[in-house]
């Protein structure tokens, strides 16, 4: 077995035989921690899951060793007292089973630890960026040597001063100039006006004479607009030779460094190598070359259950379920609770865990299903311009890309025409939507939504009882592209997102809260709930910001408008049913 072990390994890099086959990685279950517990019929599904009963325990002990025992310099945000950049991390178990039977897990990490890939109880990534004396880091420093050259060239004192010198040429000829063909135009509209003034006074032959001076006076001006451009123009180009021998190399040293990160991206793509259960190996280039990225995002191949699998292949060791939490202070931009769990990041590990799990029967893909299915959409309101429908949640609003039950299609069965849908809610909100039955119709309301005519309240459960009243939370959102559909803060690139809120009512550790939106942004309510720059509080059921529960506990549940025909303006209102 070893013997397999290590030629499968060499298709990576080298590695110690001893490591090999100690497997110091793994840890064993006890038998009377994992009695009566049935393993799983399938391996988890990495984008959607509830953790194993196995996993659970694997992860139990991981976060107790986190709080107990790992003494490395790395700060978490947990100890206000440490020193240090905050980074918060996803770590990862993965439960197998070796060939004598026996149950235990692996545990890994994403990205970097403590500034380091190499920690004892954790699984090795699967290329080590960081190893002594390896390409990434000598063909690195090329990178970086090129980096403090050109920082060099920049800091010199004379080209800072022939930087500042044409800049301050420049600025000085605009004003010149521009002051120059003031006076310039001004003197045309002189001579225009003296033509006029004189062409009925004076004789023929004198107006000649006149209008021959006038012309002269125009040559002088043209020719003192060409003598200062020109003075100008050589006075700067003679500063850009002296700076152009500076750019020149500045230039020359970025287009090396340039071609260096290119190749050394490339490398590291192919250095990158992934197995799967049939010993089939792939890199990263070539995974992401299948996709619409064209080429791996940052930090691609560095999260926890790629390394988790990686490791388990490498060692003929038998993938059982997986399950990543977050250890530490969120970020300020996402939604990550300490010790909770999540899904496998889309963007990064989707494409890589495709080919990982190739030959592996995993639990079924939920986005595969039609939640919807059997669920009543009621018809709250109907004319000869719009109908307002009571959307039950877990159904669609238009199609998706592998469920077709939606709004959308059941109101073109019902109404035998096209719909016009104007607004949407999520898949797992429930609650009132209008939909337009005319062009005409769909482009007043929907004139109305984007001028903030609309008024809308929607009622949520919260996770926990908050301490506000009411308020107002301002949080600017984007899309998470490396994690959809989730949605990021981001106060540099994100649209602005603002929702008014007021308690209704507090309740077995829960509030129950009215929410009126100001902007229609993407996941706003989820996120403004969750984020704990918002009110730090998920709302029940929230599986991509909170936890799962039978539910999302979010209702649209009052909606009001002007009548695009009567100017009417119409109210309607459907109460939550929790």
């Amino acid at each position: 077995m070893a013997t397999n072990i290590i030629k499968k390994y060499r298709l990576l890099q080298p590695l110690n035989i001893e490591t090999i086959l100690t497997l110091k990685q793994i840890t064993y279950f006890q038998e009377n921690q994992i009695k009566g517990i049935s393993l799983p019929e399938k391996f988890t599904f990495p984008f959607f899951y509830e953790p194993h009963e196995l996993t659970k325990i694997a992860t139990s002990e991981l976060q107790h060793y986190l709080e107990n025992h790992f003494d490395k310099e790395h700060n978490f945000g947990l100890d206000s007292s440490q020193n240090g950049l905050v980074i918060g991390k996803m770590f990862g178990v993965l439960v197998v089973q070796d060939k004598e039977g026996k149950l235990g897990y692996l545990s890994a990490f994403s990205g970097k630890l403590a500034g380091t890939n190499s920690h004892e109880i954790f699984v090795p990534p699967v290329f080590d960026m960081l190893e002594e004396n390896g390409f990434f880091l000598r063909e690195g420093e090329f990178v970086n040597e090129t980096n403090r050259k050109i920082e060099l060239i920049e800091a010199n004192s004379e080209y800072i001063l022939l930087k500042n010198k044409v800049e301050n040429y420049l600025n000085q000829s605009n004003q010149e100039i521009d002051s120059l063909k003031l006076v310039l135009k001004q003197n045309k509209a002189n001579r225009k006006k003296l033509r006029s003034d004189n062409k009925n006074v004076l004789s023929e032959d004198e107006y000649l004479i006149f209008e021959a001076d006038l012309i002269k006076q125009s040559l002088r001006d043209k020719h003192l607009f060409n003598v200062l451009s020109k003075e100008w123009n050589d006075k700067i180009t003679s500063v850009k030779e002296q700076l152009n021998v500076f750019e020149t190399e500045i230039e020359k040293l970025k287009t090396e460094r340039k071609e260096k990160s290119s190749t050394l991206q490339k490398q590291l793509f192919e250095q990158y190598s992934f197995l799967n259960k049939f010993g089939k190996t792939k890199s990263l280039g070539a995974i992401f070359s299948e996709t619409v990225f064209g080429k791996p995002p940052a930090a691609a191949g560095e999260c926890a259950t790629p390394k988790l699998l990686q490791y388990a292949f490498l060692n003929d060791l038998k993938p059982i379920a997986m399950a990543e939490f977050w250890w530490g202070a969120s970020p300020k931009s996402e939604v990550r609770k300490h010790k909770q769990f999540y899904p496998a990041c889309t963007g990064k590990c989707e494409p890589i865990l495709k080919h990982m799990l190739e030959g592996i029967v995993t639990d079924e893909n939920p986005f595969l299903k039609n939640f919807g299915e059997g669920k009543q959409l009621e018809i709250i309101y109907e004319d000869d311009s719009f109908v307002v429908v009571n959307k039950p949640f877990d159904l669609l609003s238009v199609p998706g890309i592998n469920v077709q039950d939606s709004v959308y299609t059941r109101l073109k069965m019902m109404l035998k025409s096209e719909p016009l849908i104007i607004h949407r809610l999520d898949m797992p909100t429930s609650g009132l939507l209008v939909v337009a039955k005319t062009k005409e119709v769909h482009k007043h309301i929907q004139k109305q939504f984007l001028n903030r005519k609309v008024n809308k309240r929607y009622t949520a459960l919260l996770a926990r009882e908050i301490e506000q009243e009411k308020g107002e939370i301002n949080l600017p959102l984007t899309m998470n592209i490396e994690d959809r559909p989730r949605q990021m803060v981001c106060f540099e690139s994100g649209k602005k997102a603002v929702t008014k809120f007021e308690v209704v009512e507090r309740k077995n550790g829960k509030t129950k809260i009215h929410f009126y939106p100001l902007t229609g942004r993407t996941h706003q309510l989820r996120m403004h709930s969750a984020h704990e720059l918002g009110l730090n509080a998920p709302i029940v059921g929230d599986d991509l910001y909170g936890n799962t529960a039978d539910r999302l506990y979010l209702h649209a549940a009052l909606l009001e408008f002007t009548h695009p025909i009567s100017n009417q303006r119409m109210s309607f209102e459907v109460p939550e049913d929790f």
